[in-house]
């Protein structure tokens, strides 16, 4: 077998989504999102830009937001993954989701999974006490302002221009907690 047969051959990976266990064959040229979209049909995380730059397949990994587009998904053996729509309990919805509704933080809602995911990230981000770039001193702890917030979720795109009920919709969800 040469070098070229063998890059391209698929390799099996185990991951949890949305509290589901996979084992899927990955070629590894494959994304997370392809991966979660075409191969497990888990369409929460929409594919936008497909560049990392409008944050629509943003999820959570591990805990952590990433922006599936970019992640291989070989590099998830043994994750944890969490789309929106993994977030709720059942018929529960999550905070950030019930915020999202009573704030109107969605217009057509094509981005909304990919904001509801990385305003998910932002809460673990606080709770840490992690400073962002409007943060006055990496020693302060961050406040719910909506310079702090609107850093935080600015690699997160929406295209209808819903920001205002997203801002609000996180910064109810973050106080709340």
């Amino acid at each position: 077998m040469t070098t070229t047969e063998t890059a391209g051959a698929s390799r099996t990976i185990e991951l949890r989504v949305d509290g589901t266990a996979y084992r899927p064959a990955v070629d590894p040229r494959r994304t997370l999102l392809d991966l979660l979209r075409e191969q497990l049909g888990v369409t929460s995380p929409k594919k936008g830009c497909d560049h990392g730059q409008c944050g629509a397949c943003t999820v959570l990994l591990d805990g952590r937001r990433v922006l599936a587009c970019l992640v291989l998904a070989l590099t998830c053996d043994g994750a944890d993954v969490t789309t929106a729509a993994g977030l709720a309990d059942g018929d529960d919805l999550h905070p950030l989701q019930q915020a999202f509704l009573e704030h109107d933080g969605f217009q057509c809602g094509y981005c909304t999974p990919g904001q509801i995911c990385s305003a998910a990230g932002l809460l673990t981000e606080f709770d840490a006490g992690a400073p962002s770039h409007v943060t006055a001193s990496v020693s302060d702890t961050p406040q719910w302002t909506d310079d702090e917030i609107a850093e935080r979720m600015s690699g997160n795109l929406c295209r209808c221009g819903a920001y205002v009920g997203i801002v609000a919709a996180i910064r109810q969800a973050g106080e709340s907690r």
